[in-house]
């Protein structure tokens, strides 16, 4: 298991930060993972499921 920073969340989806947690307050986004106080990140798993459910999305259009 590997936990992703937001710089490396943001190169996987092509996000910007904003974008990202606009999603995660609307609950379209995996919720992040409290590492400390002042960090976060996300388990690489789960952003890749996300993408890949927004492909198979894609492919049902």
């Amino acid at each position: 298991m590997k936990i992703l920073r937001i710089k490396q969340v943001m190169a996987m989806t092509g996000l910007a930060r904003s974008t990202i947690y606009k999603y995660i307050k609307d609950g379209g986004f995996p919720k992040s993972v409290k590492l400390s106080v002042r960090a976060v990140g996300w388990v690489q798993s789960d952003i890749e499921a996300w993408i890949l459910s927004k492909l198979s999305s894609r492919d049902e259009c």
